[in-house]
């Protein structure tokens, strides 16, 4: 946790379940203010169950969450207005222009929405379409919307699920500059993901979560160590091998066969590949 005046998120044996179904088991996190923090794990991990949790949207079966040293459960508007938002199953009013929407949204927060021009021209969301009723937005236009929204108040937490869905290439990029940007300005971030990529880009530490259970904690260079590697080597003979590689790509190199290589072709493990290396068998 980076030093600062406390955790912005903090949870004690959070744990909620649904039926026989367990959502989020004996959860203990410690988020930094100024920190941008990757939650990570496959859809039905436990993720938007303890966003959720976090946001008061749910209530525990036992343990505590505290966002800013204040219970959840207990902080009210006062400390709703201090979160900035994304939900992973973004809804929209249909019959509201985007403009009329993020209005509302601000008026919800209570804050002025001091970042909403900058955020939009960043997004690249055209100025026109904020005329438009939101029902005639594409799902990537939507998103950009929820993104605005979430910003645009200059929250001192950022609670992000799935952030990325039905973003373009370049539009993601803008994306992940501006959750650095907000960590440059000592806001925190929780970004929720299952996409190992965006979280190696901008954040600060990386927990990953399967089966309801926090399975591992690190930095993102820790983590980028640590993950496997395919390693796919072409021979002039028609040969081809595949193997997983650990470690540092020097060590890589030493155990290649070189004489006849044509062709080496390096792959970062996918999430499920890193799942399966932390929490053996099958993964999750």
């Amino acid at each position: 946790m980076k030093p600062g005046s406390g955790p912005a998120i903090e949870t004690r044996g959070l744990s909620v379940r649904f039926g026989d179904v367990p959502g989020v088991l004996d959860l203990d996190l410690e988020v930094g203010v100024g920190e941008v923090y990757g939650f990570l794990g496959p859809n039905g991990a436990g993720k938007s169950t303890t966003i959720r949790l976090l946001l008061d949207l749910l209530r525990p079966d036992s343990g505590e969450a505290r966002v800013f040293g204040t219970e959840v459960r207990t902080g009210g508007a006062r400390l709703r207005a201090d979160i900035g938002f994304l939900p992973g199953d973004l809804a929209l009013f249909p019959f509201l222009n985007g403009f009329q929407t993020l209005r509302f949204l601000e008026g919800l927060s209570g804050r002025r929405a001091t970042l909403r021009n900058e955020v939009l021209e960043r997004l690249h969301f055209p100025t026109d379409a904020l005329r438009r009723p939101v029902r005639t937005y594409s799902t990537g236009m939507r998103q950009k919307i929820g993104l605005v929204a979430a910003f645009q108040h200059d929250p001192r937490l950022l609670i992000l699920d799935e952030p990325t869905t039905g973003l373009d290439p370049i539009v993601r990029d803008a994306f992940l500059e501006l959750v650095n940007d907000r960590r440059v300005a000592g806001r925190t971030v929780f970004l929720s993901s299952h996409v190992l990529d965006e979280i190696d880009r901008c954040a600060d530490r990386v927990g990953l979560i399967a089966d309801a259970r926090l399975r591992m904690e690190s930095t993102v260079s820790e983590l980028r160590e640590s993950r496997p590697r395919t390693v796919v080597l072409r021979y002039a003979d028609g040969r081809r091998e595949s193997r997983q590689h650990h470690g540092e790509p020097n060590a890589l190199l030493d155990e290649i066969h070189r004489e006849g290589l044509v062709d080496v072709e390096v792959r970062p493990a996918s999430l499920d590949e890193v799942f399966r290396s932390v929490v053996g068998g099958d993964g999750p």
